[in-house]
């Protein structure tokens, strides 16, 4: 039976990175477990066409335990011109573009766990496979929060990073390149680079961290993250208002910020059945929240409830698998602009459209049945477009059905292209790493 070369070289490379896998030295709050911890005959193996990425197959599937054994991948990689496309907990494979071609899937979920815990320092360094669900509990015992929601159950840390997604919280704790303060990274070549906090070595003139935020895995394999943790509060509250008007949602929400509450968030949940609905959490003492909890159901009114509970659907998205999922946005002073517009388009193309995100900053996330006529679909994006553009934001469709990538631009008009292509250039210079993922076809 003939032998497959490069799988029998990709093996070889995992094999001669080290053999076993380096696990935490007992100060993290788990080990890697045995199950993700293969020997090089199984870290890498063939998959025929069963294994696969927004739809384009790969024919390999390598799950790395740390980042020697990932850089020796990637250099394998890169000497038998594999294209590879990174995945975490494949939350968000079908955000983006499909890759153009893709010979090498390299899986995160090995590299998992707690590297350091500085409760002291509050800082935290963890594997870039170890999912946010999971690494909750474990910074709660030090009543310590990495303040990063999982709009996706099962999403990892890379991914976050990779994508660049935040929840309600960044109103108060800021978005991922916020808290993110130091990464490694693993080149195209193999090269592995440090930056930011624990730095080894760096990138003379990149601000690395924030580079790779958002860049879709185009750039580089992120294997570990250090992240600037937040005390978990004492105490919360869910201070909510039913309107039957989404443009009373945006001024409701413009009369909180007005104010002296400091949410942690201020979110607007407006169905495509109509009406919204406007939450602000509190956090804090005690005391402290039990005062502007009273100051919250004055500013909203005589119908506003509290609750120690998030609403039904806080902080996910609303859309579902195989639905159309936008991301808008808009300066502050755009929001209920943005928001009446948005339903005023939705009704005149007769597209159900589904909005949540957060009013606090301007970011909005919209979801469109999957079955809605493409066509349809195409006039609405357009028209969310403009209205965007018109409060200073942007619109991007992040998932979409094949008939809707057909009829639409994915990212929409994006500023500094030519600067983006330069730095793909010097970082995947074969662009080899997730080729046409991201915006411009990068």
């Amino acid at each position: 039976m003939p032998t497959d070369r490069t799988l029998d070289q990709l093996r070889s490379a995992v094999r001669e990175a080290g053999g076993g896998a380096r696990t935490p030295d007992g100060d993290g709050p788990w080990p890697v477990p045995a199950t993700a911890r293969p020997d090089p005959a199984e870290a890498v193996r063939a998959v025929g066409e069963h294994e696969t990425i927004a739809g384009t197959p790969a024919r390999y599937v390598a799950v790395p335990r740390n980042t020697a054994e990932a850089a020796a991948v990637l250099r394998a990689a890169a000497g038998l011109d594999l294209a590879v496309t990174v995945r975490g907990g494949g939350t968000k494979q079908a955000w983006g573009s499909p890759p153009r071609r893709l010979d090498l899937i390299l899986d995160t979920t090995a590299l998992t766990g707690v590297v350091e815990h500085a409760a002291g320092d509050l800082i935290t360094v963890v594997r870039a496979g170890t999912r946010l669900d999971e690494l909750a509990p474990a910074l709660a015992g030090a009543r310590q929060q990495l303040a990063l929601d999982a709009p996706l159950p099962g999403g990892t840390v890379g991914g976050a990073v990779a994508a660049n997604t935040s929840g309600p919280r960044r109103m108060l704790y800021g978005t991922v390149r916020d808290l993110l303060i130091g990464i490694t990274l693993v080149r195209a070549d193999g090269v592995v680079a440090h930056a930011g906090g624990k730095v080894v070595k760096n990138v003379a003139g990149y601000d690395l961290g924030k580079l790779v935020t958002g860049a879709y895995g185009t750039l580089g394999l992120i294997t570990e993250c250090a992240f600037r943790l937040h005390p978990l509060p004492a105490a919360s509250a869910y201070v909510s208002r039913r309107v039957d008007d989404i443009a009373e949602a945006g001024r409701l929400a413009a009369t909180v910020r007005a104010a002296q509450l400091v949410p942690t968030a201020l979110e607007v949940d407006a169905p495509a059945g109509g009406g919204a609905q406007l939450t602000v959490l509190l956090e804090g003492t005690p005391a402290g929240v039990a005062g502007r909890t009273d100051a919250a159901r004055r500013l909203l009114g005589a119908d506003a409830t509290g609750s120690d509970r998030p609403p039904d659907g806080w902080g996910r998205y609303p859309w579902r698998d195989g639905d159309i999922g936008l991301k808008l946005t808009a300066a502050l002073s755009g929001v209920p602009r943005l928001l009446a517009d948005a339903r005023a388009a939705a009704d005149r193309h007769d597209v159900p459209l589904a909005l949540r995100g957060s009013a606090g900053v301007g970011v909005l996330y919209a979801g469109v049945p999957g079955t809605a006529d493409p066509e349809r679909v195409a006039g609405l994006v357009d028209a969310l477009r403009a209205a965007s553009a018109a409060v200073a934001g942007h619109t991007v469709v992040l998932t979409a059905p094949a008939a809707v990538r057909e009829r639409v631009d994915l990212w929409g008009p994006v500023h500094g292209l030519e600067l983006m292509h330069r730095v793909k250039q010097s970082f995947d210079p074969d662009a080899r790493l997730a080729p046409g993922r991201f915006v411009g076809g990068i």
